[in-house]
């Protein structure tokens, strides 16, 4: 997956990307290969204050809960259904992220170098 995003937007020496990430166990393994243009930085552990996107679970999993699906395709489709309701909702959205520290703001504002 890294790989194609790193060809998609045509990263490498010129163009690079820094991917904030904490350090979950199915984040992190010894096979990982990182394309150039891709620099990991490694969250703190236990620090989910420092990644925005952590505060939106919440809502995205929020019509999953006590459900019982027949296949991934309806999960996928009832989470896509959710996620297109939620970008009509931006006030919210921007609500969960008031009160950032600087490092969030920094880290937030990190998108390409």
């Amino acid at each position: 997956m890294l790989k194609d995003f790193a060809e998609h937007f045509k990263l490498g020496e010129k163009k690079r990307v820094i991917l904030p990430l904490d350090q979950a166990g199915w984040h992190t393994s010894e096979k990982l290969q990182v394309p150039d243009g891709i620099h990991l930085l490694p969250l703190p552990p236990y620090s989910p204050e420092l990644q925005p996107a952590e505060q939106l679970w919440s809502l995205v999993n929020e019509p999953l809960v006590n459900q019982a699906f027949a296949s991934i395709d309806e999960v996928e489709e009832v989470v896509y259904q959710r996620c297109r309701r939620l970008l009509q909702q931006q006030a919210l959205i921007r609500g969960l992220s008031k009160g950032l520290t600087t490092q969030q703001k920094a880290l937030r504002s990190v998108r390409c170098i």
